[in-house]
């Protein structure tokens, strides 16, 4: 058990006598006391001795009590401002044992005429010394806190209790703004002034509204430092709670984002550009896949028909001669068309001329129709009138025919499906279209298809070109859904 040491500064030699033999009494050897009859020799004590307690009377030969206490709390060593005070007044001093305890005095005892307050003496200095314990404990718990966050790369805060809009704390890396602790926390305006105007409102706003209402706050938004720099900053603050879930304040930081996001809008802009030139590689080569169907159709095409009407009149002229038709020219006019069948699909492969003609609405009807007489695949098409009603421009009309065809050779390829459904409708401002199949569906679990496969990779390019958005899932009943979703708004967008 450890000894506690009191200091009593008392002028009158019987009421030391009193207390000594008080503290005797009550604990066996528990308090250890040293004693002094004047101010000035207790505060001596006070800094050579460094009890633990003083036992203070207010009326001193050379020094009131509140002259001692404001001599003890001037003192250069903090451990001796740190001593905690048991104030002695006499029965009608409560004014002055009030101004003792703004003074520092931790607890005050009224002195009665027969000496009871004696008895509560050695009870009032366990209290304080267990107060100091605890006070030691949490500025010990303070110290740890704030070296551990003042070495984070963050800057700490602590919104002051009932006060949203001040703080009560803030960590020396507020620095990076160009400001002292003391500056910003001196200055309850300076944090909104700091932020950019286009955005002050809305985010100060925010803040706030999250500071009163005790909600976890989450933002992302700039500070001008005062070199006039611009940061970004990602503001996290939680409340912070007590044992029994009352709330004692809030406490955040702020960490500096700026390099991050510079990073971020530079891989942003190379994104962009990106699919910039992937829409333009990819209207070249639509460019080119029409000059070469149009070369095919024209001198491919006129050849394999000069051959035909070669070999017809062939024919012809046999008959009238009264020989017998020569099989090989039957044979020879059946590969004939047979080429000419050939390229009139490589052509429609190649660049649809019902696209063209009759728009891509038609165009959808007329490949639906093609993909079920080429294959054994029962394929529907159903164009709602609102959707029809829209007119696509002839280069965003072969971006979707180019979804479409991907998704149904998908399907004629992987899906072992039986039958395929193409349907378009407009529904609240956007643009939907949905192919899907009852064939095996995707491999794995249920989910969007991985984006390593680079026919999904290309629709999903190609419908973010439009504006919209496709996605690749499970379709319930088993098979799978191909779903582009493009706002009606976004139709004439670059």
């Amino acid at each position: 058990m450890n000894t506690i040491l009191v200091l009593i500064v008392e002028d009158d030699v019987v009421d030391r006598m009193a207390c000594r033999r008080r503290l005797d009494d009550a604990s066996a050897g528990r308090f250890r006391l040293i004693e002094a009859d004047e101010a000035e020799r207790g505060l001596i004590l006070a800094r050579e001795c460094r009890p633990d307690c003083i036992l203070l009377d207010y009326r001193l030969p050379d020094l009131t009590g509140l002259d001692f206490l404001a001599r003890l709390g001037a003192d250069p060593d903090a451990a001796v401002r740190a001593i905690p005070v048991l104030m002695l007044t006499g029965a009608d001093s409560a004014a002055v044992a009030m101004e003792a305890m703004r003074r520092g005095a931790r607890d005050f005892l009224v002195k009665d005429a027969e000496g009871r307050y004696l008895e509560l003496v050695p009870a009032a200095i366990e209290r304080l010394q267990r107060e100091q314990r605890l006070l030691k404990e949490k500025r010990q718990a303070e110290a740890r806190f704030r070296t551990l966050v003042e070495q984070i790369q963050a800057i700490t805060y602590v919104v002051a209790p009932g006060r949203a809009d001040q703080l009560h704390y803030v960590s020396p890396q507020i620095g990076v703004l160009g400001y002292t602790p003391e500056e910003w926390l001196g200055d309850p305006g300076l944090y909104a002034d700091r932020m950019l105007p286009d955005e002050k409102d809305k985010v100060f706003a925010d803040v706030l509204r999250c500071r009163e209402g005790g909600l976890p706050l989450r933002l992302e938004y700039r500070l001008r430092a005062r070199t006039g720099e611009v940061l970004w900053f990602r503001d996290q603050a939680d409340v912070v709670h007590d044992e029994s879930g009352r709330p004692l304040f809030m406490q955040g930081t702020l960490i500096d984002i700026t390099a991050s996001k510079a990073a971020e809008l530079k891989l942003t802009q190379a994104r962009d550009e990106l699919r910039h030139l992937a829409a333009y590689q990819e209207k070249i080569r639509e460019d080119e896949r029409r000059r070469i169907a149009r070369e095919v159709h024209d001198e491919l095409g006129g050849l394999l028909t000069g051959i035909m009407a070669y070999v017809s009149v062939i024919g012809e002229r046999a008959a009238l001669a009264g020989h017998a038709p020569d099989p090989l020219l039957e044979e020879t006019a059946g590969l004939a068309q047979d080429a000419i069948d050939t390229v009139r699909r490589v052509i429609a492969d190649l660049r649809p001329s019902v696209l063209d003609q009759l728009g891509i609405w038609t165009a959808l009807e007329w490949y639906a129709a093609q993909v079920a007489r080429r294959s054994s695949l029962a394929c529907c098409c159903d164009i709602d009138p609102g959707a029809a009603a829209l007119d696509i421009d002839p280069d965003r009309g072969i971006m979707l025919f180019r979804i479409v065809q991907e998704a149904m050779t998908n399907i004629q390829r992987h899906a072992q499906a039986r039958e395929a459904w193409l349907r378009v409708r407009l529904a609240d401002g956007q643009l939907e279209v949905a192919i899907e199949d009852d064939g095996c569906g995707m491999p794995g679990p249920a989910g969007p298809e991985p984006d390593d496969h680079w026919g999904i990779l290309g629709m999903r390019e190609r419908a973010r070109s439009l504006g919209g958005e496709l996605t690749v899932a499970r379709r319930a009943g088993g098979g799978t859904v191909v779903a582009l979703q493009v706002p009606v708004e976004a139709r004439h967008a670059a």
